[in-house]
C-alpha cells in the first residue's frame, strides 16, 4: 500500500517520446510529427517555398541580413520537409 509509484512524470514522457518506436535518427522528429509525416513535410516544404520568396524580394530591395535570414530559413525547412517526405515514403505500410 505504500510502495512507491513508478509512475513517474519522466517516464511517461520518455514513453510518449518513443511512441511509436522509430529507429535511429527518426527519434528527433517529434511524435506529432510522425504520425503525420507527409502532411507535417508538405507544410514545410510550403514554408520553406515562402520563406525563400521573402528572401528574394530582401535581396531585390538590397537587404541582404535578411535576405541572408529567411534564405537560410527556407534552407532548413525544405531539407526537413525533403527528409519528412523520404521518411514516409519509406516506412512500412500500416497493416
Amino acid at each position: 500500500m505504500n510502495a512507491p509509484h513508478d509512475n513517474t512524470a519522466a517516464r511517461r514522457l520518455r514513453r510518449w517520446w518513443l511512441t511509436p518506436p522509430r529507429p535511429g535518427l527518426q527519434r528527433l522528429i517529434n511524435p506529432i510529427e510522425y504520425r503525420h509525416l507527409r502532411a507535417f513535410g508538405i507544410t514545410r516544404i510550403a514554408g520553406g517555398s515562402v520563406a525563400a520568396a521573402a528572401g528574394v524580394i530582401c535581396l531585390s530591395y538590397d537587404a541582404y541580413a535578411w535576405a541572408a535570414f529567411f534564405l537560410v530559413i527556407a534552407t532548413l525547412n525544405l531539407a526537413g520537409g525533403y527528409w519528412f517526405l523520404t521518411v514516409a515514403h519509406s516506412a512500412p505500410a500500416r497493416t
